[in-house]
């Protein structure tokens, strides 16, 4: 399945030059491995498209509420989450 997603251009061009290698979205949609996402350059003052796109084969999909069971939410509050994707 191909899924088309916005991206702004700081993570489009992070994406373009391999130093992104993973993405955090709202999970309002469903993806799987082996899903194509193309990600489509989108300018949010514009609010249009550039015209540039990727496609990116999904490798994992992690899909969860349980985080917010794992710490405190003083903790979550103060600090947040980090996502991190390895090579």
């Amino acid at each position: 399945m191909i899924i088309e997603k916005k991206t702004w251009p700081k993570y489009f061009e992070e994406v373009k030059k391999g130093k992104k290698t993973f993405d955090v979205r709202l999970a309002d949609w469903n993806c799987k491995n082996g899903d194509i996402i193309l990600l489509r350059e989108w300018d949010p003052k514009a609010k249009k498209y550039t015209g540039r796109q990727l496609k990116k084969t999904v490798k994992y999909v992690v899909k969860t509420k349980q985080l917010k069971d794992m710490w405190p939410k003083e903790e979550i509050e103060k600090f947040g989450f980090l996502v991190i994707g390895f090579e």
